[in-house]
């Protein structure tokens, strides 16, 4: 499956390696899984933590490394969709354009807008939903 993380995922990865998001991370970019991720996700996952975070330099290099050698890079498309309407947060609206475009089965993340949409492709799961989801 190809699984799109949102930034929450990640941050909390980034943070916390032993949480359940990390550990879901680590089966979305595992086989038979393939992780995915698009350039507004990398962008705020590194302003977030370094604003926020500033003394984990360390742990977010670790974790950039990471990234960049399990996961799949997608594009950013311009063009709305219609069922981007569905999630509240206009700031989130890209990353569903993005999955969607990118054919994903399942977005991966801890967003209330985004688990609250009533979206149904891609499937979109928690945490510890997608670590349940038997494969």
């Amino acid at each position: 499956m190809r699984v799109f993380t949102d930034t929450n995922i990640l941050i909390s990865s980034a943070l916390w390696p032993n949480s359940v998001p990390a550990r879901a991370f680590d089966k979305a970019t595992l086989p038979p899984n393939r992780g995915v991720i698009c350039e507004q996700n990398l962008d705020e996952l590194i302003r977030t933590y370094y604003n926020k975070f500033q003394n984990r330099h360390s742990a977010i290099s670790r974790f950039l490394f990471k990234i960049f050698f399990s996961m799949e890079f997608i594009p950013l498309p311009e063009d709305s969709i219609g069922s981007e309407k569905l999630v509240r947060d206009v700031k989130d609206r890209p990353l569903l354009r993005a999955a969607i475009n990118a054919g994903v089965d399942i977005l991966l993340t801890g967003d209330k807008d985004f688990l609250e949409s009533g979206i149904t492709n891609p499937r979109i799961m928690s945490a510890s939903e997608f670590l349940k989801l038997e494969q």
